[in-house]
């Protein structure tokens, strides 16, 4: 480990005014970090996200911090300390920005959701009624197989591509249980529709895991 890291984790894992001065010095190098993922993502951002960034800094700083003295034990000096804390920052920040872009969106799914996946001016007249078919049979694997909790997840990250850690915050839940309950939607429908494709048939439906 380098001298750097090493002065890092002794500062962090120290007691009283050291750890405190160690932990101000993080804060303050997570919230460079964040600011920088910010400003990079900047001509990405709605306008009116503009005027918050600065703050959504600071909270990203705060939550990167808990992750990184939480995890300190799991660092193993494979990449420079900075280099690893810098990656919590982003991460955070990534997520801040992705809420706030959602904020003041539904996430509720209507009963037409299905047809967004249907371009008609895309495709060609015999290809629209094909696919249709082939939806219909996804809609009835998901009404049969899957729990309502499974099918409100399902249908909120693959067709209104909802954020995973946005949908978390929604339901009042954790990102890591949002992602388990869409994990195991779609292993019943690849079950599903894997023993259909063995029979000359079948489908596949996925989608984003952000």
């Amino acid at each position: 480990m380098d001298p750097e890291s090493s002065a890092w984790l002794a500062g962090l894992r120290s007691d009283g005014a050291v750890r405190d001065q160690a932990v101000a010095e993080l804060h303050a190098f997570l919230v460079r970090a964040a600011r920088h993922e910010a400003a990079r993502r900047r001509a990405s951002l709605p306008a009116h996200m503009a005027a918050d960034l600065d703050e959504l800094g600071q909270q990203a700083a705060n939550d990167a911090a808990v992750m990184i003295l939480d995890k300190l034990d799991t660092y193993r000096g494979a990449s420079r300390f900075t280099t690893w804390a810098w990656k919590f920052a982003v991460y955070q920040m990534s997520a801040a920005l992705r809420r706030e872009s959602w904020r003041n969106r539904s996430v509720a799914v209507d009963s037409d959701a299905w047809e967004r996946f249907i371009d008609g001016g895309a495709l060609e007249p015999g290809r629209v009624v094909q696919f249709r078919e082939l939806l219909g049979e996804v809609r009835a694997a998901i009404a049969t197989d899957l729990t309502p909790r499974q099918r409100d997840v399902f249908a909120a990250v693959v067709i209104d591509e909802v954020p995973i850690d946005v949908l978390a915050e929604r339901l009042g839940s954790s990102r890591g249980a949002v992602y388990k309950t869409l994990h195991d939607a779609r292993a019943k429908l690849r079950a599903r529709f894997g023993a259909r494709a063995e029979t000359g048939g079948g489908a596949a439906v996925e989608g984003p895991e952000r």
